[in-house]
């Protein structure tokens, strides 16, 4: 009587295949667990606002981009925020 241990001549059989499968599938939903839990609320559209997106900065930049303000006008209350507040977050100088 042949057992899942001996297959043929004594050797383990091609269920040994799913040993790896079996832990790929293990890796891959706790990585994917956490990626939808625990490290959702470092970073992502999800993330809570924060007070740097009240920013005098970042409201003018929201001007522009609706149309309120043209470039010219952007440019220049930019040079003077930056003055007063400087540049916080992503691709700004400190």
């Amino acid at each position: 009587m042949e057992t899942l241990a001996q297959f043929g001549d004594g050797g383990p059989g091609p269920w040994i295949l799913l040993f790896p499968v079996i832990w790929a599938l293990v890796i891959g939903g706790g990585i994917t667990l956490l990626r939808r839990t625990v490290w959702r609320s470092r970073r992502g559209p999800g993330r809570p606002t924060t007070v740097a997106d009240n920013s005098p900065i970042t409201v003018l930049g929201h001007r522009f981009a609706s149309g309120e303000i043209d470039e010219d006008e952007y440019w220049r209350r930019l040079s003077v925020l930056d003055e007063q507040f400087g540049r916080t977050g992503k691709g700004g100088a400190a």
